[in-house]
């Protein structure tokens, strides 16, 4: 069972940056995708990034150009760089893995606009 736990959430004035940095418990290299989700009040969870065991990443057209994802397989990290934000970027933030899929308990990020 692998744990995942998230840190670096919390409330930013619109335009200012947050880097959100998830620990996994074991080898990140088993997994072939590593994410980010967020969750909005009285939303679905949705996808906002993603990077694969070689590195390739993804992202959600509504965080491109202003959002990075990064993965440290010696570390076991994954990270969030979220720059320019925007209040409608307000949500709890999840790390997860794929596959099987892995949750961590989430970290809120609040904009203020």
């Amino acid at each position: 069972q692998v744990q995942l736990v998230e840190s670096g959430g919390g409330l930013v004035q619109a335009g200012g940056s947050l880097r959100l940095s998830c620990a996994a418990s074991g080898n990140i290299l088993r997994f072939k995708a590593m994410g980010w989700y967020r969750q909005a009040p009285g939303k679905q969870r949705e996808l906002v990034a993603v990077v694969s065991s070689g590195g390739s990443t993804n992202y959600a057209d509504s965080v491109k150009g202003r959002f990075t994802i990064s993965r440290d397989n010696a570390k076991n990290t994954v990270s969030l760089q979220m720059n320019s934000l925007k209040p409608e970027d307000t949500g709890v933030y999840y790390c997860n893995t794929s596959p099987p899929p892995h949750w961590g308990q989430g970290t809120q990020v609040t904009v203020s606009s």
